[in-house]
C-alpha cells in the first residue's frame, strides 16, 4: 500500500477494519490515486487521494457533491468522509447507485447506445440549470452546510469566463505526461484570448468538467418519474434509470456549451474524428428536449471549445500512444492537422 493512501485510509475509517483495496483503473491525473476499499464488514467505499498533497481538488469535489445532492435531481455517490486540509487531503464516497456507463456502453447495442447518450444529455440539461450571477473556480462549500439546515452552497472565485477557461487549460497543462506538444497550448490559449469578447457574455451555469464515461455511471433509480427520452421515442430509452455522475474535482462555474461539447466528444469521438452522428446528435436532443433548447450562443462558441477539446490529446500522446498501438510520430501529425482545421474552423 502507498504510504499517502495508508495515511489516508487511517484518517478516514479509524475505526474500520480493511479486507483489502481495489484497483479501480487507470487515471491520467497523476495527483490522485483512487482505491476501492473493501471492509471486513462487508462493506465497500472509494478514497481519493491529493497524492501532491494540493486539497483544493478535494474541497472542490466534496462541496459540489454535497451542493447537487440536495439542489438537482441528479445520482451522485454520497460523502462518507473528507479532509482537504489533512497532511494527505482525501475523500470518501459510498459506491455510485449504479452500473458504471462505460461498462453499460461496452455491451450496448446501437439503439440502447443511442438512448443512453441521451440521458447524458437530459443529465447535462438539469445539471446546466443551475444558473450562478458570475463564472468562477470553485474553491469549497460557502457557509455551514451541516448544522443551519439551509441547503449548502458553493464558495466560487469569480473571474470573467474568458481567464475562468484559461485556468482550465493551465491545469490540463498542469496534469499532462508530455509537453512535447507545448506549441498546441500555446495557440489555443491565443485562440481563446482573441474570442474574449465571444466568450465573456456567455451564460454562468455549474459545469461538471468531465463527462468521460467512467465518470458517469446508470442508476438503479430515478425515482420513478418517466423519462423525456421515453417521450421524445428515443430507441430503448424507456425501461433505462437516469444517468449520475462522480469525479467532481474539475467542476466549475461556467458556459453550459463548454460541457455540452466535451461530453459529446468524450462520449462519442476518437483521437483525430467524430464518432457516429446519431449519437452525438442524441446527447444534443437529450439537452434540447430537458432544457427547451441547447445553450445560448451555443453555435457561435461551440468552434472555440473544439479548439481547446484538442487539448485532451495534445497533453496525453504517451496515454493515447498505448490505446491506440500507433508510432507516436504518426500521431503527433494527425492532431497537428486536427488543432489546424479546427482553428481554422474557429477562424484564426
Amino acid at each position: 500500500m502507498d504510504a499517502s493512501v495508508e495515511t489516508a485510509l487511517a484518517a478516514a475509517f479509524p475505526d474500520r477494519s480493511v479486507e483489502e483495496l481495489v484497483d479501480v483503473g487507470p487515471s491520467w491525473n497523476g495527483g490522485n490515486e483512487t482505491v476501492g476499499v473493501d471492509f471486513t464488514d462487508g462493506g465497500r467505499a472509494y478514497l481519493k487521494v491529493a497524492l501532491d498533497g494540493d486539497g483544493s481538488r478535494i474541497a472542490r469535489e466534496r462541496a459540489v457533491l454535497e451542493y447537487v445532492s440536495t439542489r438537482r435531481p441528479i445520482p451522485v455517490p454520497a460523502v462518507v468522509a473528507a479532509d482537504p486540509n489533512a497532511q494527505v487531503p482525501y475523500l470518501a464516497t459510498a459506491p455510485a447507485p449504479g452500473r458504471d456507463l462505460h461498462e453499460v456502453l461496452e455491451e450496448a447495442d446501437d439503439d440502447r447506445r443511442e438512448a443512453l447518450s441521451y440521458r447524458v444529455g437530459e443529465t447535462l440539461a438539469i445539471l446546466h440549470a443551475e444558473r450562478f450571477e458570475n463564472h468562477g473556480e470553485i474553491r469549497g462549500g460557502g457557509g455551514d452546510a451541516g448544522g443551519s439546515g439551509d441547503p449548502p452552497e458553493l464558495d466560487v472565485a469569480t473571474a470573467s469566463w474568458t481567464d475562468t477557461l484559461l485556468s482550465t487549460i493551465e491545469y490540463t497543462r498542469e496534469i499532462g505526461t508530455t509537453d512535447r506538444l507545448a506549441r498546441h497550448f500555446d495557440a489555443v490559449i491565443d485562440c481563446v484570448e482573441s474570442n474574449r469578447a465571444l466568450l465573456d457574455v456567455a451564460p454562468a451555469a455549474l459545469l461538471h468538467g468531465d463527462i468521460a464515461p467512467p465518470n458517469a455511471f446508470l442508476a438503479e433509480d430515478d425515482g420513478g418519474a418517466a423519462s423525456a427520452a421515453a417521450a421524445a421515442g428515443a430507441a430503448g430509452a424507456a425501461g433505462d434509470p437516469g444517468v449520475g455522475l462522480l469525479d467532481w474535482e474539475l467542476a466549475h462555474v461556467g458556459d453550459p456549451a463548454r460541457d455540452l461539447v466535451r461530453a459529446r466528444d468524450q462520449l462519442c469521438n476518437g483521437f483525430d474524428y467524430e464518432g457516429p452522428e446519431r449519437f452525438g446528435e442524441a446527447v444534443y436532443r437529450g439537452y434540447r428536449d430537458r432544457a427547451g433548447d441547447l445553450p445560448e450562443g451555443f453555435t457561435e462558441r461551440r468552434p472555440v471549445y473544439r479548439v481547446v477539446r484538442v487539448l485532451g490529446r495534445s497533453g496525453f500522446l504517451d496515454q493515447w500512444v498505448t490505446y491506440l498501438d500507433e508510432p507516436m510520430g504518426d500521431l503527433v501529425e494527425r492532431i497537428d492537422a486536427e488543432l489546424d482545421a479546427r482553428l481554422a474552423a474557429a477562424g484564426e
